[in-house]
């Protein structure tokens, strides 16, 4: 069943993190982010709070890569970006650019129209890419270009395992939508499993579960939602 409901925004992209000091230390000095929100569990980054975002929450390490393939920023200039990091990425072809970072998170750069450093895609791998797409697209995503997408934000499917042995660097996606409200209500006609609501001061949050096990977050700012 379609979902009804669309969302507006891929909003952040959440990791579980062994080294959360280190890579929110990296993201602000070199790939242009900020704090905007730190608890002792989590810390929320970005370039701005409506944008695409980071959230690393704490957890035990080695973490594995899973589901998770890679998370790539946009940037105007990609060589000029490239020449804010310590040391040169692993690949790049002039307009990609692959690099992991602190806690082997990997991370990349793609140059192209939009602000820097704002989130751009999601790398995914799963085991049957076909059936991962038509299950993100009862979720609200648009299919486009062989992916999904929401707004200018998309997720790229590719082939492969997710295997992470219990212990995944991807935490969860998150969509902004107007009422998470509307999702929790009609859960059960849509066929959606509710793993979680989380009724925060600035957000409301139903989380789902998605293609793969991979957790779907419908996030609802309150009014007044403010973050720097």
């Amino acid at each position: 069943m379609a979902f009804d409901l669309r969302p507006t925004s891929l909003d952040h992209v959440a990791l579980w993190v062994s080294e959360r000091e280190a890579l929110a230390a990296f993201l602000c000095d070199h790939l242009g982010m900020h704090v905007m929100e730190r608890t002792d569990a989590f810390t929320l980054l970005g370039v701005d709070a409506k944008l695409g975002k980071v959230t690393l929450f704490d957890a035990e390490g080695p973490r594995e890569r899973g589901a998770l393939g890679r998370i790539v920023l946009r940037v105007g200039n990609l060589q000029a970006a490239l020449e804010q990091l310590p040391e040169a990425p692993a690949q790049s072809d002039g307009v990609t650019a692959e690099f992991d970072l602190p806690g082997d998170v990997p991370f990349g750069l793609v140059e192209a129209e939009g602000s820097d450093y704002d989130l751009d895609h999601v790398i995914l791998a799963m085991a049957d890419p076909e059936a991962a797409l038509s299950h993100f697209e009862q979720l609200g995503f648009e299919r486009r270009d062989g992916g999904v997408a929401v707004a200018d934000r998309h997720v790229r499917i590719e082939h492969g395992s997710r295997d992470d042995g219990g212990r995944p660097l991807l935490n969860h996606l998150a969509l902004l939508v107007d009422d998470a409200h509307a999702i929790q209500r009609s859960a059960d006609t849509q066929g959606l499993e509710i793993d979680d609501v989380k009724d925060a001061a600035n957000t409301f949050a139903v989380f789902v579960r998605g293609p793969e096990e991979v957790q779907i977050e419908y996030v609802e700012h309150k009014p007044g939602f403010a973050l720097t």
